[in-house]
């Protein structure tokens, strides 16, 4: 007869997905996260640990597993720090991330009809092989490269990473094992997918086969050509795909409904879209980094003003838009610049900030400005629900919500807010 199991591993029934990635589930009325589960699972697990409001754990056997699961490709998959849903069918993975955008709009946000606001998640075709910069952690006594455990600095040896681009991997391959003693504990991998371009840093001078250490790389968004210092940030998927454009986007931006565009094309269109720009708009393009947005609007309007903090990306902005007449950057943090353009006319603003979202004077800013149209590009859901929030409260409302999948794999979800004054 088998013996009961242990009472620190009972049985539990998944039901949702969390911000972050982990599954959750209940237990006698405690919410336990659960990672690499997926909902709808029943799975025996272990406790880990415990707070106040909720419990960790960990899988030992999933015992009803969802239809959706599947094997993930890659050998490294649970124990790796970077990918956590690989064991999930890609379809699922979109359904997922919408919604978490949609319970993050509705916790934190407080929008009970986020259901209605956010669409369906664009995905990508093959959503392997995408991303075009990867930083290596580099081991020092042997030169091994790789990604650290998950939960953990420990150095992970990869030999091939099944969402880096194939230039990537070939870099790798190159590489490994090659460095010891480099004074970095780091090499940063990225490539033009569109253009080729290759750039590593820092400088491998023990590799010599291998050109390194170069200051710039070119990469394609919507056919126009970009440079990118090594310091300046640029979106890491820019793989096109043959596809259909979604309908979401009209015919004035993509006219042909099936042609090679990346997700990062897909940004780009849906944000013009959604500005709706016209010959006599003045548009700022807030953290507009090396100038992307900010070259693709100034055709369409009067003046294009891009406020950035990072002199890298400010120089290859004006580089970048040097064609552009109608085009400034302001070199400065958007919560000190942007209050100083009020003498200026602001038809619409584009906000593209990082992970920490907007600071409260950037919101305070916009809401004594009273732009007719905010387009919000987000990389983390939880702080874009904090920051429409305030911007509601302020006067303005959200039309719509548009998840894109710019990191198929992982939890991480980029999306596109429009908001309108009411």
């Amino acid at each position: 007869m088998d013996s009961p199991p242990p009472p620190d591993t009972p049985e539990i029934e998944l039901t949702d997905v969390a911000f972050g990635g982990d599954t959750l589930g209940r237990i006698e009325g405690e919410v336990v996260f659960v990672p690499f589960g997926l909902p709808g699972e029943r799975a025996r697990i272990e406790i880990v640990s415990r707070k106040r409001d909720y419990a960790s754990a960990q899988i030992l056997e999933v015992l009803r597993p969802a239809d959706e699961r599947v094997t993930p490709p890659c050998p490294h998959f649970g124990e790796c720090g970077g990918c956590q849903w690989q064991h999930a069918t890609y379809t699922l993975q979109l359904a997922m991330k919408r919604q978490v955008v949609i319970d993050q709009l509705v916790r934190i946000g407080g929008f009970a009809s986020a259901e209605l606001l956010v669409r369906p998640a664009i995905g990508m075709v093959e959503p392997w092989e995408y991303r075009n910069h990867i930083r290596f952690s580099l081991g020092r006594n042997w030169g091994d490269l790789g990604y650290t455990y998950r939960n953990s600095h420990r150095l992970l040896r990869v030999d091939h990473c099944p969402i880096a681009h194939p230039s990537i991997n070939a870099v790798l391959a190159t590489i490994q094992r090659r460095c010891a003693g480099l004074r970095s504990h780091q090499i940063a991998v990225r490539v033009g997918a569109n253009t080729g371009s290759l750039m590593i840093s820092p400088a491998l001078p023990m590799i010599p086969e291998l050109e390194s250490g170069q200051t710039h790389l070119e990469e394609e968004v919507l056919d126009r050509r970009f440079r990118v210092a090594a310091a300046s940030f640029f979106q890491v998927n820019t793989k096109r795909e043959l596809r259909d454009i979604p309908d979401s986007i009209s015919a004035r931006w993509a006219p042909n409904r099936s042609v090679p565009v990346s997700i990062a094309d897909l940004l780009a269109l849906l944000v013009l879209d959604r500005l709706d720009p016209q010959p006599d708009q003045t548009v700022v393009d807030a953290y507009s980094g090396v100038g992307t947005l900010t070259a693709l609007i100034a055709p369409h309007v009067g003046t294009a003003i891009g406020i950035e903090e990072s002199s890298a990306a400010v120089l290859d902005a004006r580089a970048n838009t040097a064609d552009l007449a109608n085009v400034r950057f302001e070199l400065g943090k958007t919560e000190q610049v942007l209050p100083g353009l009020a003498e200026e006319r602001v038809d619409a603003v584009v906000l593209d900030p990082a992970r920490v979202g907007c600071a409260p004077p950037v919101i305070q800013a916009l809401l004594d400005r009273q732009a007719p149209k905010v387009v919000y590009v987000s990389c983390d859901p939880a702080t874009l629900a904090r920051d429409c929030k305030a911007l509601c409260a302020g006067g303005y409302q959200i039309q719509s919500v548009e998840p894109l999948d710019m990191f198929p794999q992982t939890y991480h979800i980029e999306s596109v807010t429009t908001l309108t004054l009411r």
